[in-house]
């Protein structure tokens, strides 16, 4: 009997459910201008994207990344066969821009969350001496505009740079050129077909670059994150008896993994997005042209229709990005709500059970999941 009172008292310290406020005239005239300010700079542009790219229908955009080749029986003058030549160059063109970006990403990004894990590691488990300028050098690229980002590197690898001398003869394979030569006369059956001479106007000169620019995305997403979970449950799993690996597997990563997550998604959207800082150390070289550097080169030509065409790519990237990062908010939001709850939970399972249903009432008044 004595058990009636205390429900009692508790379920009158129940919060009552809000309602909706309703806006004011001052609140819905800034909703408005917020969504027509979108709709004018995000979504407009977008589908401006999009309709240019289909303005000369399918055909035309599928030809701007193939061109069939001719059928050897028909008979085409002379303009006709240069006008289908310059058609396929140009959409082989445009694959290797996209297979250049490809190669980019995957050697970024991966380099990147290596990066961003051992500096959040370093930054919010240890105190030494440096770690605030350890903290300002990752925001540097923030502040840095991206041309001169790629001008320095210039000036270091450049022939007449800082290390010019050895840079200019440093020769190095190209790794997408791996080939199979077989194992007659050769004790390793692959090799490299082509190589290259130098850093600066190469693909490694625009892989240094893009790792400047993007290297802070995956730290900065993980450094607050870390910094709040602490190394209570690292120390935890050490006393127990659990090794550095086992512990940083199961107890660190599981803990971070939607904001490494969230970190990689936005380093891949800005290593396939960056132009500034690849457009000085490429050269302006056919080769070493990625997407944005190809949607240039064919807007200048007044290929307009093929330039709307590959700044599609990446325009549903962003899209995807975006959808994916909200994914990714909404899950890392749920999992903070949730933890809290479930080991009040857990700490209250001695408690009787119209206690238990006392905070199940409690966390639904409060807009949670018990």
């Amino acid at each position: 009997m004595t058990g009636a009172p205390i429900v009692k008292a508790q379920m009158a310290d129940v919060p009552a459910v809000r309602r909706p406020a309703k806006r004011s005239f001052v609140g819905r005239l800034l909703v408005a201008l917020t969504v027509l300010f979108l709709t004018g700079f995000v979504v407009l542009p977008v589908v401006n994207v999009f309709s240019q790219a289909l303005s000369n229908g399918i055909g035309a955009y599928v030809d701007t990344f193939y061109v069939p080749a001719p059928n050897p029986e028909a008979k085409l003058t002379l303009p006709e066969r240069q006008k289908l030549s310059a058609e396929r160059g140009s959409a082989e063109l445009t694959w290797s821009s996209i297979r250049l970006s490809c190669v980019i990403a995957a050697i970024v990004v991966p380099l990147n969350i290596v990066f961003g894990l051992a500096a959040a590691w370093a930054i919010t488990k240890f105190r030494f001496k440096g770690r605030v300028l350890l903290v300002t050098l990752i925001d540097l690229p923030f502040s840095i505009s991206p041309v001169i980002a790629g001008l320095i590197f210039v000036l270091l690898f450049g022939r007449g740079g800082i290390f010019g001398a050895w840079a200019t003869n440093l020769e190095w394979p190209d790794p997408t050129s791996l080939t199979w030569q077989g194992f007659a006369g050769h004790w390793w059956p692959l090799a490299f077909a082509r190589t290259y001479d130098g850093i600066i106007f190469t693909p490694l000169a625009m892989v240094l670059a893009t790792i400047f620019v993007t290297f802070p995305f995956v730290a900065r997403s993980l450094i607050p994150l870390m910094d709040v979970q602490g190394s209570e449950e690292e120390l935890a799993a050490l006393s127990l008896g659990a090794g550095g690996w086992r512990t940083f597997r199961t107890v660190t990563l599981a803990n971070i993994k939607w904001g490494l997550l969230y970190g990689a998604i936005l380093c891949t959207a800005r290593a396939f997005g960056e132009f500034g800082a690849v457009s000085v150390v490429s050269g302006h070289i056919d080769i070493n042209d990625t997407m944005p550097l190809r949607i240039e080169k064919l807007w200048n030509d007044y290929d307009m229709q093929a330039a709307f065409s590959v700044a599609t790519l990446l325009a549903g990237l962003a899209i995807v990005t975006l959808i994916i990062k909200s994914v990714v908010e909404w899950k890392t939001n749920r999992t903070q709500v949730a933890e809290p709850l479930e080991m009040e939970v857990k700490s209250d399972e001695h408690r009787s059970a119209e206690d238990q249903q006392i905070l199940r009432l409690l966390a639904g008044a409060q807009g949670r999941e018990p």
